[in-house]
């Protein structure tokens, strides 16, 4: 449900439907808009009949039911896009288009700080690598683990660059968090409904990247789980599903964007490195995505794919990453954003 307050309404009445949202069991998360605020209840859809009651306190101007099932994540209860704050310089979901780039695996600290050096001279905004890696085979390489959030984090403090790492399991949630910036959930784990609860209960910025299987109402429903155990600080990215096609990687679903736009309020990335898991692809994709309204890219780059501990065919090099920033401008100006 939805309760719209009048637009009178004191902060003192405000509270008190608050607190009887909560005293019928539910949750309460109040949005303040320039007209009016509102409250949306998240709890139990048994008995959401009992918040019609709410109608009788004063200064509520009306009850109304929220239809989709994402109720956080929703445009019903939040009718303008949001921001997520990085740091103090950088807000994703705003004018500006946000580029995260950087290896798929931390190899050493040579090789991540070298590489941060160059994404950050090029231009991107946010270093990404990976820690702990998810791996199909259980002999390829899997991360250095906190060893690799430190090189991550020598990198970041030479660069001035945040660093946005993937998060596999509850237990290194509190390693990760002393680290990272920003924490991304694989599309593996987009359904590990444990691990969504536990990072709901974090306040870092979580980068959600939706399942090779998965519709964009389970897509949506994940990022509820999270938000609705209190982080609203919830990025998503498309990162391409799998069909029958074999040409590529995966079929990156460009039609998510403008759809999840309408249906959500939350800023959302492509990511045209696994997306198509070929480099001589991520630049037109990368174009393709800014163009449907893309809030951010997340590409992959390597300064020797060739020896690339993991996804090196999908990695950019030097050269091919200061083209595709290049290429995009045009792109990035006619969709009326900056860089």
């Amino acid at each position: 449900m939805i309760i719209v307050m009048r637009a009178e309404a004191t902060k003192e009445q405000l509270d008190d439907v608050v607190q009887g949202i909560k005293d019928l069991g539910y949750q309460a998360h109040v949005i303040f808009g320039s007209n009016c605020n509102v409250i949306g209840t998240v709890g139990d859809e048994r008995h959401k009949h009992k918040l019609q009651s709410l109608e009788a306190f004063e200064g509520v101007e009306k009850v109304v039911p929220i239809l989709k099932p994402f109720k956080l994540a929703g445009r019903e209860l939040k009718k303008e896009s949001s921001q997520v704050k990085i740091n103090d310089k950088l807000s994703v979901g705003g004018k500006q288009l946000v580029i995260m780039s950087g290896p798929c695996s931390v190899e050493s600290e040579e090789q991540i700080v070298a590489t941060a050096k160059v994404v950050a001279k090029l231009g991107a905004h946010v270093l990404r690598g990976g820690a702990f890696k998810p791996r199909t085979s259980p002999y390829s390489f899997q991360g250095l683990e906190e060893q690799g959030l430190k090189f991550l984090k020598t990198a970041s403090e030479e660069t001035g660059l945040p660093f946005i790492t993937e998060i596999m399991n509850p237990r290194d949630i509190d390693v990760i968090c002393k680290y990272a910036d920003i924490l991304q959930i694989g599309a593996r784990n987009m359904q590990n409904f444990s691990l969504l609860k536990e990072i709901g209960a974090c306040k870092k910025p979580v980068f959600l990247k939706r399942g090779m299987s998965s519709t964009i109402n389970e897509f949506l429903m994940s990022a509820e789980y999270i938000m609705a155990h209190g982080n609203e600080r919830v990025i998503l990215c498309e990162r391409g599903i799998r069909t029958f096609e074999d040409a590529t990687r995966f079929t990156l679903d460009l039609n998510a964007i403008p759809v999840v736009k309408r249906f959500s309020h939350l800023p959302i990335f492509v990511d045209p490195s696994h997306g198509t898991g070929h480099w001589y692809y991520v630049n037109a994709l990368a174009r393709a995505g800014i163009a449907v309204g893309a809030d951010g890219l997340m590409v992959e780059v390597h300064l020797d794919p060739a020896k690339a501990a993991s996804d090196g065919a999908q990695s950019l090099s030097e050269k091919n990453f200061a083209a595709l920033m290049s290429d995009i401008k045009p792109f990035i100006q006619a969709a009326g954003r900056t860089l």
